[in-house]
């Protein structure tokens, strides 16, 4: 093959798919020109999740007229003249090439007026060829109006999602950039009704509200005033501990500064995407930040759970390169471990200045003392659970410190049972191997595991996975039999779910194999739903935090078919319910447990294909004595 240059048109649609994936970068670039023209109202509108049409109108600077056509040109742009103001870029685009790329790829019409014009006008460009300008009648700002996105390259809106999802990303955008600049007001307008409204007002918390509810806005503390409350004592539990991997120094550059505010410890998620990161008020990706985020929070939170938080770094431009990605969400420091250890710092101090602290301090091993100077006990192991198990075992009738096992019912077979998927049935086949034989109770060991004997040895049953097991095929058998009630159960009021915008379509879409496994939930409203009824497996659980790690599942299998989606949370809800490791059961609860494991069509392993149990043979244990 030979070699030729590139036809213009070509060059410009491979240009376009590095700025322009979806609606929502085109939303984010314009976004972005109407905060570098100094815009104090901005307003975002999309129908069919902006695929169909995207306006995005601010009260800017506006451009002259004279300048229209050269503003669609490729490396055209106003905010900087010589490779020596790479180095310190203080606007968001620099490039030159958002409103090339976006005009290569859809109908675009830009009308513009600057404040010293009389008049605005109007130029239109379809697939990059740029229609003369001509005179329009518009207030001081600049709209620019994005039509039948990708109507030139047909593999790409293949490659969107449904309207509902690509206009959730977008409102996602709107509501990163008012949390950014809460003293601009932020409009997004989706089919015609406004979704969100930034109140302008420069309060930071005025945004959370919106974005989080007030109820959960009001758990999140501003990083100065956190660190105001209780000063004195913060200096005891200064981060020059070890944060499991990064040691958080205090000599920090003071040119570094974190702002913001994070949850405190009552307010978590099950994911890390409720982590916003802004770099001198960029949004940015960074898995080192996030880190630093997480650790923070170091023994505050349980396994598994990430707190909420905006954080604002404001650093020197000259020690940050935007030039990273065309994207521009990724960014590298001249000095990354330095604003690690501020932005993990002013965290920590935050969260504990927040909290009523102690009295103690931490010695140089980073180990807890107490006002003695001796280090406390440690925490209840394996020992200690096994006197804990022994002292329960002398009294057995005493009900224990635990939820009592779900009422006991019979499981015929269920291989009749309606199968939600072909490649993840919820039904269960004939076992391969033949069901459990005898087994008697001997004890527990560790609080997590059930010693059994059976006829051919020693079986250690793990309790969770066993549970889950029997919760499963429960599930199963009631689905069958056509029996909701002993699905669902409905709750003394309401609840609230707040999703964020980004979840919201992914929400909306699985309604049907939510209600399907037992919830009853429908839309209240933006990014809220309201929740009438759960699972009747959850009715101990926290039904709060039970719908964040579901709302988390389905955004990590979103491109799942339905039926997948449903089996899975069943499994996730069985996982739930199920009794945990660490916790103590009676000889009772494990011997009911231990039947109802035996009655269950595939008792070996839990529904995520983990063994339930191991088994020792007796010759085994013979041998290891010695006495063959």
């Amino acid at each position: 093959m030979t070699i030729q240059l590139l036809a213009p048109d070509v060059a410009a649609k491979i240009a376009a798919g590095e700025v322009v994936e979806r609606p929502a970068n085109v939303a984010k670039e314009l976004l972005e020109n109407s905060i570098d023209a100094g815009a104090t109202e901005i307003r975002v509108e999309v129908r069919e999740g902006g695929s169909r049409l995207l306006r995005v109108a601010d009260n800017g600077s506006g451009i002259p007229v004279e300048e229209l056509t050269l503003a669609f040109e490729r490396h055209a742009t106003s905010k900087l003249v010589t490779t020596e103001d790479l180095n310190q870029i203080a606007t968001f685009g620099f490039r030159g090439e958002a409103l090339y790329s976006i005009a290569a790829v859809s109908q675009v019409t830009l009308t513009s007026r600057p404040s010293s014009q009389p008049f605005a006008a109007s130029l239109r460009v379809e697939g990059g060829v740029l229609l003369p300008p001509a005179r329009a009648g518009a207030p001081v700002g600049t709209t620019v109006t994005v039509e039948h996105l990708f109507f030139n390259v047909p593999a790409r809106q293949k490659f969107l999602r449904s309207a509902t999802t690509e206009a959730g990303q977008i409102a996602s955008i709107v509501q990163r950039y008012a949390l950014a600049y809460p003293e601009r007001r932020l409009s997004f307008v989706n089919e015609g009704r406004l979704v969100f409204q930034s109140t302008g007002s420069g309060e930071l918390l005025d945004v959370l509200i919106l974005i989080y509810g007030r109820e959960q806005a009001l758990q999140m503390v501003s990083l100065t005033a956190g660190v105001r409350r209780n000063t004195a004592a913060l200096d005891t539990l200064a981060l020059d501990v070890d944060f499991g991997g990064e040691r958080a120094s205090t000599d920090l550059p003071s040119r570094v500064e974190v702002s913001g505010y994070v949850s405190l410890p009552s307010l978590t998620r099950a994911t890390r995407s409720a982590i916003e990161l802004f770099v001198n008020r960029r949004y940015v990706e960074d898995r080192s930040l996030t880190h630093a985020v997480v650790q923070a929070y170091h023994t505050l939170l349980p396994v598994g759970r990430y707190p909420l938080a905006v954080l604002l770094v404001d650093i020197d431009p000259a020690q940050v390169d935007v030039n990273v990605h065309p994207q521009k969400t990724q960014v590298r420091f001249v000095e990354e471990r330095q604003v690690f250890a501020a932005v993990q710092k002013a965290v920590r101090r935050t969260v504990v200045g927040a909290a009523p602290v102690p009295d103690v301090g931490i010695d140089e091993r980073g180990r807890l003392l107490r006002p003695t100077g001796e280090p406390p006990a440690p925490p209840a192991g394996w020992s200690s659970r096994r006197e804990a198990i022994l002292g329960a075992r002398e009294h057995p009738l005493v009900e224990p410190p635990t939820a009592p096992l779900p009422e006991p019912s019979p499981l015929p077979p269920v291989q009749q049972a309606a199968s939600l998927s072909s490649a993840e049935p919820l039904t269960e086949t004939a076992p391969a191997v033949p069901k459990l034989p005898p087994l008697r109770v001997v004890g527990q060991i560790g609080a997590t595991y059930i010693v059994a004997e059976g006829p051919e040895g020693l079986f250690l049953i793990d309790q969770h996975a066993a549970h889950e097991r029997i919760l499963y095929e429960q599930y199963l058998l009631q689905r069958t039999a056509g029996q909701p009630g002993k699905v669902s159960q409905q709750l003394l009021e309401p609840l609230i779910l707040h999703v964020g915008a980004h979840l919201t379509g992914q929400v909306a879409a699985q309604l049907d194999s939510l209600r399907q496994i037992g919830f009853d939930i429908e839309p209240f409203g933006g990014d809220t739903f309201r929740v009438r009824a759960l699972p009747a497996v959850l009715a101990g659980e926290d039904p709060k935090r039970t719908l964040e790690e579901i709302v988390a599942t389905l955004s990590e299998r979103r491109n799942r078919v339905g039926e997948e989606v449903e089996a899975q949370l069943v499994k996730m809800v069985c996982k739930r319910a199920a009794v945990k490791a660490g916790q103590l059961l009676s000889d009772l609860e494990m011997q009911e447990l231990v039947r109802q494991l035996e009655r269950c069509q595939s008792p070996r392993t839990c529904p995520h294909g983990r063994p339930t149990m191991i088994q020792l043979a007796a010759s085994e244990l013979e041998k290891a004595f010695g006495r063959i």
